[in-house]
């Protein structure tokens, strides 16, 4: 699973994918039309490409790994390659318990996938489709035992689930509970059903509900329970040994799991982490079982003498389904596209809060890469280490740079046209609405007509550069990557998309009322307001108590003024209350991840209804003061000010949900 609570309250980091291009019902076996993100022809390259062989995999991995491990404070890792059906390369490096200093096996050493478990879950719906038991474009409510509401008069389908556009706004509640004893699939999907907030089939937002929901799917259909479905249709047939969707794991396979840590440095090892809804992501598998499952995947289902899936539905699995604009990179059915390099490339990412993964296919290459860190690291730890890994074996192996492109004549009007701010497609609305403000994107015009994604940065965290090459279509200035943003009928920006990052959501517009470049500056003008008046209050009582002189006002006046200054108290309140919980939720992500940040948000939506009570009484204090005789004009000013930063906190207490009263995060 991609990781939450961070990717929320830092930026949203994880990236692309969304929906100009809404699917067209398509029947169940033929591929649908979607065009493919195709990948441009290679650019002539002179050097002399090194041979894919298992030698040079050990020198290159061999002389990269060790040092960015010790760089970015990872305990371990596990790294297996395979081509053409035969496993090449499999090392362990690093430690998979520091206490003993034991390295870990690509053979027995177990990991944890996260999210890149999803390919098991998607590869077994393929196969009730192709024994006709599922279909990919019927409402899926029929294969339920509860309903999921309609929106705008449409049902999500499979076809919805496995390219993450049901429209579900994102959840982590309980998403890791803090013991196995407390998964329980259809409890957890019945008590958590996410409202959704797109249309099905038009916006990509990353969901592992919806994942969850097509296992529960696999679970009813086939009539057998889930991992035991997986163990006998997937691992059996791919002599998978080693692998397991069971929490907690048998003993003998306990036995054989790497320990988890936060960072190499900290060096405690954390427990077995629990996964719920565990078809999301609670595998534990060694590199040389995920291995087995790339030959598999690479050969169209075919493993040795058996199969996983026929030919025809594995590849409908690996064919184009849904992209966010035109030549970018977007989604087969469950994988992801990663063209690159003038590949074919598929795959997924995953992360749990320890372990940390990436699986990646090369279907016309029959290349496979997986890889699983033990350790988050520091900032630049294992999430940039995987993706750097894989960008290395790239230029080594299949060398290729793009093509040279003009600068368009439109780039600085364009450039000034999609400045502005951006929120990912993959949020939540009903209760963190707030959170997701600090993850706005800022897409800001240069000098030289490019533009800068702030959230688009290099490794050494320096902000890349995007020239336009067409109309609202980008490209990295010494770079591959695209960018593209996408209009509405009126030719408003609606998002944007790039294949710089896994496509699993967009970043949409957002008014200006609601940008962060707007709500920053005037909610911390609104705050020093409440905080100057109530130091004011404080201090001026202390002056009139020592000097003993009261304040010449009538009773109805003072009774406002009391209630006025209770009414900043409150809004105060309201703002503290819910910057400690952004700083807590930072600090802590099983706040969110094992449900109890719930508590704390029930007392902060109260707070919410005592703030805007106290807004009404703040404002209505200041009506008195201009109307009541003998107030001099800096009190006025003050009252005044007052007044305005009630007035907006208000708005800001109703637009960003302060008063939802939903728990549903």
């Amino acid at each position: 699973m991609n990781r939450y609570v961070r990717r929320v309250a830092m930026f949203a980091i994880a990236f692309a994918g969304g929906a100009a291009m809404a699917q067209l019902p398509q029947p169940v076996m033929p591929a649908p039309a979607v065009s493919a993100a195709a990948p441009a022809a290679p650019a002539q390259i002179a050097t002399t490409t090194p041979a894919l062989t298992e030698a040079d995999l050990t020198t290159f991995f061999d002389g990269l790994v060790p040092f960015a491990l010790e760089r970015g404070d990872v305990a371990g890792g596990v790294i297996a390659v395979v081509k053409d059906g035969k496993l090449l390369f499999a090392r362990g490096y690093g430690y998979a318990d520091l206490e003993t200093r034991a390295v870990p096996s690509p053979q027995t050493t177990l990991f944890r996938p996260g999210s890149v478990s999803k390919l098991f879950t998607w590869t077994a719906a393929m196969q009730l489709v192709e024994q006709g038991k599922l279909d990919l474009d019927a409402d899926v409510n029929q294969y339920l035992d509860f309903k999921i509401p309609p929106r705008d008069g449409k049902p999500i389908t499979l076809r919805n689930l496995m390219t993450h556009t049901p429209g579900f706004e994102d959840t982590g509640k309980g998403l890791l509970p803090a013991s196995p004893d407390d998964v329980d699939l259809e409890k957890y999907l019945k008590s958590h059903l996410p409202a959704r907030i797109f249309p099905p089939g038009e916006i990509v937002a990353y969901s592992n509900y919806g994942c969850g929901l097509t296992g529960y799917i696999v679970q009813r259909v086939s009539g057998e329970r889930f991992e035991d479905y997986i163990a006998k249709h997937i691992f059996a047939p791919l002599d998978m040994r080693h692998s397991s969707f069971a929490q907690p794991l048998p003993p003998a396979l306990a036995a054989l799991m790497s320990k988890g840590y936060v960072s190499a440095s900290d060096g405690k090892p954390h427990p077995f982490e629990a996964v719920d809804p565990a078809p999301a992501g609670a595998l534990s598998s060694t590199a040389a079982d995920m291995a087995n499952f790339m030959i598999a995947q690479l050969q169209d289902g075919r493993f040795g003498d058996t199969r996983i899936l026929e030919q025809a539905t594995a590849e409908l699995m690996h064919s184009p389904q849904h992209t966010s604009a035109p030549g970018l990179n977007g989604f087969d059915l469950g994988f992801y596209q990663e063209n690159s390099h003038g590949q074919r490339i598929i795959g997924h990412a995953g992360d749990t809060m320890l372990f940390h993964s990436d699986l990646h296919l090369m279907l016309d290459a029959h290349v496979g890469v997986f890889m699983s860190f033990n350790s988050g690291g520091n900032e630049g730890g294992a999430h940039v280490i995987r993706k750097a890994i894989f960008a290395k074996f790239l230029d080594r192996y299949f060398p290729w740079q793009a093509p040279a492109e003009p600068t368009a004549a439109s780039a600085k009007a364009d450039a000034a046209r999609v400045s502005g701010w951006y929120e990912g497609s993959r949020r939540n609305d009903s209760a963190l609405r707030v959170l997701y403000l600090l993850g706005q994107v800022n897409v800001a015009a240069q000098p030289d007509d490019s533009i800068v994604v702030s959230a688009l940065t290099n490794y050494a965290s320096k902000p890349l550069h995007w020239h336009e090459t067409g109309p609202l279509a980008y490209r990295q200035v010494h770079g591959a990557a695209q960018l593209k943003f996408v209009t509405d009928a009126q030719g408003d920006i609606r998002y944007w998309a790039t294949d710089a990052e896994a496509p699993v959501f967009v970043f949409q517009r957002v008014p200006a009322s609601r940008a962060m470049g707007t709500v920053v500056p005037l909610l911390g003008a609104s705050f020093a307001v409440l905080l100057l008046t109530l130091l004011s209050w404080g201090i001026g009582a202390w002056v009139r108590h020592h000097y003993r002189r009261p304040l010449p006002l009538a009773d109805a006046q003072r009774r406002s003024r009391l209630l006025s200054r209770f009414g900043a108290l409150a809004l105060f309140l309201v703002l503290a209350g819910w910057l400690t919980l952004l700083v807590a939720v930072s600090v802590s992500e099983e706040l969110i991840l094992q449900a109890r940040a719930t508590p704390w948000l029930v007392l902060l939506y109260v707070l919410g209804v005592l703030g805007l009570l106290g807004a009404i009484a703040v404002v209505a204090h200041g009506v008195r003061s201009w109307l009541a005789p003998r107030r001099g004009r800096w009190v006025l000013a003050g009252e005044t000010a007052l007044a305005l930063a009630a007035i907006y906190l208000a708005w800001f207490i109703v637009a960003f949900g302060l008063v939802s009263f939903s728990v549903r995060y």
